[in-house]
Parts: structure tokens; C-alpha cells; sequence
């Protein structure tokens, strides 16, 4: 739950000092601020959380419609636009690897 806030807290900080995202900034910007809080200790939470890795997913989601032109799209859209992948395919892939 702890992520989730600090997660944000850090979407707040880019919504207040950038105004208007374009693709390339904003990806550098939830790659660097968001995405390493909301993936930190997967290893340990991933199989045991089904209601967290649901709450992070729905923060990327929101996360994805700070950039202008895609407030409309739906997720997927969004995503494949910004060229990110999911969280769920992030997790799936770290674990594979790790194998």
C-alpha cells in the first residue's frame, strides 16, 4: 500500500511541473520516478498480492493518460502507442529470466 502512495505522490510531482507531456518525456519521466516504485521487491509480493498487482496495473493506467492526445484511448492503446508493456508482462518476463 506504501508503493502505491509513493507511486502517487510521484505522478502528482510530474502532473504539477509538466504541463504538457509529449511521449518521449513523459515515458523517460514514469520510467524513472513510477515504474521503479511500483516494480520494487516483485520477486518477493508477486504471487501472494492478486489485489495489489491490480492496484499497481491501475496506476500505470492512470499514469498513461497524463500525456496529451491519448487521454481518450483506452489502455491497451495507450500502451502500444508509448511503446510500454504491461506490468503483468514485466513480471512474467523478470521471472522467466530468472529461471
Amino acid at each position: 500500500m506504501i508503493k502505491i502512495l509513493k507511486t502517487y505522490s510521484m505522478l502528482g510531482l510530474i502532473k504539477r511541473n509538466f504541463n504538457l507531456l509529449c511521449r518521449d518525456s513523459f515515458v523517460m519521466l514514469y520510467k524513472s520516478m513510477v515504474r521503479s516504485h511500483l516494480e520494487y521487491a516483485n520477486a518477493v509480493w508477486n504471487l501472494h498480492r492478486e489485489g495489489l498487482i491490480e492496484d499497481l496495473e491501475w496506476v500505470q493506467m492512470i499514469a498513461t493518460k497524463l500525456v496529451s492526445g491519448l487521454k481518450k484511448k483506452c489502455y491497451k492503446e495507450r500502451l502500444m502507442e508509448l511503446k510500454l508493456p504491461t506490468l503483468k508482462y514485466r513480471r512474467i518476463r523478470k521471472d522467466d529470466r530468472s529461471v
